[in-house]
């Protein structure tokens, strides 16, 4: 079993990656760029070079589950949205079915099922979440989505929540983020389910119980 992760660079990607090499997991690191490729073979990643919008079925080969924490970064407009976070990721769970893979685990976002009523700025963003999420549960390949708040740069705690309820903020940290998805490839047998995650009290060994 290996996992492809697809946005393996960012800021998430780059702590689940480094969080999975310190446990033996198998992951496959999905690049854009080849310059990227050191970071990932200096701490024994193994890693592709393939373009999110171009054809990446062979960076797939050989992999039973797709980990999508790709996102067009708040840097760009609306049109790299569209083509990253929604058609990315709709041709990745394309690919996940066409491959019969076991499980597709989704990056989303916090309250993604209500994009008009995220700031203004950010609704392309929410509104490529919501779409990608709703076309995720209609997909053939078993599906896990998490939804993170508020991202921070905080240190990882080591302790969330899933209950929004539970806590009085929206914020979670890229480290616990990474964390959790790192719990996430442990228990293989975690799908058809979707978590709100916060930074909160739990030990995130006991998150998903």
């Amino acid at each position: 079993m290996k996992t492809l992760v697809i946005g393996a660079n960012g800021q998430i990607g780059q702590q689940l990656c480094a969080l999975a090499a310190e446990d033996g997991l198998p992951i496959r690191a999905m690049l854009r760029r080849a310059e990227q490729a050191p970071w990932f073979s200096d701490r024994g990643i193994e890693s592709v070079i393939a373009d999110l919008e171009g054809d990446f079925r062979q960076a797939a080969e050989g992999c039973t589950e797709i980990l999508f924490t790709a996102g067009s970064g708040p840097g760009t407009g609306a049109d790299k949205t569209l083509l990253i976070d929604l058609l990315g990721a709709i041709r990745a769970m394309d690919l996940a079915d066409a491959m019969a893979m076991r499980r597709f685990i989704m990056v989303s976002a916090l309250r993604a099922e209500e994009p008009m009523q995220a700031p203004e700025a950010l609704r392309p963003y929410a509104a490529a979440k919501y779409a990608a999420d709703r076309l995720l549960r209609l997909a053939r390949t078993p599906h896990l989505i998490l939804k993170p708040g508020k991202l921070t740069n905080e240190a990882a705690s080591g302790r969330l929540t899933t209950d929004p309820t539970s806590v009085s903020h929206i914020t979670v940290s890229r480290a616990n983020v990474a964390l959790a998805l790192r719990e996430v490839l442990l228990r293989p047998e975690l799908n058809q389910a979707e978590f709100d995650l916060l930074d909160g009290n739990t030990p995130v060994e006991q998150l998903f119980s």
